[in-house]
């Protein structure tokens, strides 16, 4: 389980496609304190660590094809800067909200509005999936957790603060760029239990 609270982005430096799988080598400056089976938040995707260099500050995870299919990592490329958050430890501070690192979907960045000491970003997603947000809602966006200022069908925004500007992988969201986002869990609760009634009701 994560906080949508990222520690630190790590730079992809090697990427190896081995069947349907692809094998993706991360650099960041905290390599020497993971190990091998670890579990770790990538742009909100939970992935496990499967091979460490802690000399180079290095570690290899593995996504099969699914995850390629559902997630932004089909955008990843050599380069990439990745939002990493490693798992919640059980006397740690909850300083975000539940997140799972079970990406719903990827949505698409509409625009990107300067709001003269913060930045409003605007996403778009396929609301045919049932999915939905609603103001002042918890969401993570590349494993960022956030709260929702506008919220439509299909369509959100949220606020970002110069911090998680300056840390996170936002500063390179453009028009057109895709992210991974995960909806609040409860709420996601609260809509199976009420589909299944009004199922039974019928």
């Amino acid at each position: 389980m994560f906080t949508g609270i990222i520690e630190k982005t790590g730079k992809i430096v090697h990427i190896e496609q081995e069947n349907t799988n692809y094998h993706f080598t991360i650099e960041v400056d905290f390599a020497d304190e993971l190990k091998v089976d670890q579990s770790m938040a990538h742009d909100g995707c939970c992935l496990t660590i499967v091979n460490l260099d802690k000399e180079k500050k290095q570690y290899v995870v593995t996504a099969m094809d699914e995850t390629m299919q559902k997630t932004n990592l089909c955008t990843w490329k050599v380069g990439y800067e990745v939002n990493l958050e490693r798992s919640m430890k059980m006397d740690g501070r909850f300083d975000g909200h539940i997140v799972q690192g079970h990406v719903d979907q990827t949505a698409v960045c509409e625009k990107v509005v300067d709001e003269n000491g913060s930045w409003r970003y605007f996403f778009t997603y396929d609301a045919s999936r049932s999915n939905f947000t609603v103001p002042k809602g918890s969401i993570s966006v590349n494993g960022v957790s956030l709260t929702v200022v506008d919220s439509e069908k299909g369509r959100f925004s949220v606020a970002i603060i110069p911090y998680t500007q300056e840390v996170t992988n936002f500063h390179n969201f453009t028009k057109g760029t895709i992210v991974n986002i995960e909806f609040d869990v409860f709420g996601k609760y609260v809509q199976q239990l009420l589909s299944q009634y009004m199922t039974d009701k019928e």
